[in-house]
């Protein structure tokens, strides 16, 4: 990649009532105060008002701090239980999405709990650069939506649709001949998602860094289809502090009217962007940290949820002496853990 409802604080004896936190009205373009999606994202369904989302057994964090343990470095493996013991979203692959979909709707089913997971598949991605590929042409991004959809089920879930999709047409980066066609697919796979009973989907909106006036990507975003979303995401892999991300969502949301929710992923973003301007301050940069743990309690009657959308651990390219862009790179992910406040 290459950009890179609202829960107010509670009275106790409300709360107690609520059972998990009091939330505000739902927007008039929102799920329904009775859909479950609607109260997973809330927490009211789930076992903690902090976090409702499904957590990975098995993730890469997960087993990297059983070896570490087995090898006696147990002051790393405590480190990095930090990301292994929070929510990270899933990236189903291109070639076949639903093994790793069913996995984690199962583990989320029998938790009683929310998946989170990040659709990132549109033809011509990236721009062409670390993250490049995509679906090769329009109807397989169809079909593979259909798939994806379609394996997610019953099952409540959080979609975070195409990362920098709308941002690189905002940006120009993806050529005018692909652009109407991006858009059209983009309603499509809102309008297929939507289709489960029990899903949530925002739209990446790209990060105010990235794209430092709002309005550029709200014309876009409605053409996309984002009032028939959940809302949009932002910050997806990147590294911009809270404060400025929030205020960034509410200027957009305020220009797509009817108060659109958001998202944010912080699981980089503890420690703010790399300081300087430096080239790629994006990919692997140095000395950053966790953020904000995953939670739906925000302060913020539009932010539905900080998520760590972006896999931490996981490399963004191979740039400052990364794998593969989306590989396990464990002593990256043991720096964000050790530097985290939390």
């Amino acid at each position: 990649m290459s950009g890179r409802r609202a829960f107010r604080p509670c009275v106790a004896a409300v709360c107690a009532v609520a059972l998990a936190g009091c939330a505000s009205p739902p927007s008039p373009s929102g799920p329904r105060a009775s859909d479950p999606a609607a109260s997973a994202i809330r927490g009211e369904a789930a076992p903690t008002a902090a976090s409702p989302f499904w957590t990975d057994p098995d993730s890469d964090a997960a087993r990297q701090v059983k070896a570490w343990e087995s090898q006696g470095r147990d002051a790393d493996a405590k480190a990095l239980r930090r990301i292994s013991e929070r929510p990270v979203a899933d990236w189903p692959p291109a070639d076949n999405p639903v093994p790793v979909i069913q996995r984690a709707a199962r583990g989320a089913a029998a938790a009683k709990r929310t998946v989170v997971l990040v659709a990132y598949n549109i033809p011509h991605r990236d721009c062409g650069l670390y993250s490049a590929g995509g679906a090769p042409d329009a109807q397989s991004y169809r079909d593979w939506i259909d798939r994806f959809a379609g394996a997610i089920g019953d099952t409540r879930a959080v979609v975070v649709l195409e990362p920098d999709a709308v941002p690189h047409i905002a940006d120009g980066c993806t050529p005018a001949q692909h652009q109407d066609e991006r858009i059209q697919l983009l309603s499509e796979a809102i309008g297929r998602l939507k289709r489960q009973p029990h899903t949530k989907v925002y739209l990446d909106a790209g990060n105010p860094a990235w794209i430092s006036d709002p309005a550029k990507v709200a014309e876009p975003l409605r053409r996309a289809g984002i009032n028939a979303a959940d809302g949009f995401s932002l910050n997806v892999s990147n590294f911009q502090k809270n404060p400025a991300v929030e205020a960034f969502g509410t200027r957009l949301s305020g220009l797509l009217g009817d108060n659109v929710h958001f998202v944010v992923d912080t699981s980089r973003n503890g420690a703010g962007p790399l300081p300087g301007g430096r080239a790629q301050a994006w990919c692997n940069p140095p000395g950053r940290a966790l953020g904000t743990p995953p939670t739906t309690t925000t302060g913020n009657e539009l932010l539905d949820a900080y998520l760590w959308i972006k896999r931490p651990g996981q490399s963004d390219g191979t740039c400052r002496g990364g794998p593969a862009a989306g590989t396990w790179w464990p002593s990256y992910a043991l720096g964000l853990a050790r530097r985290a406040k939390g």
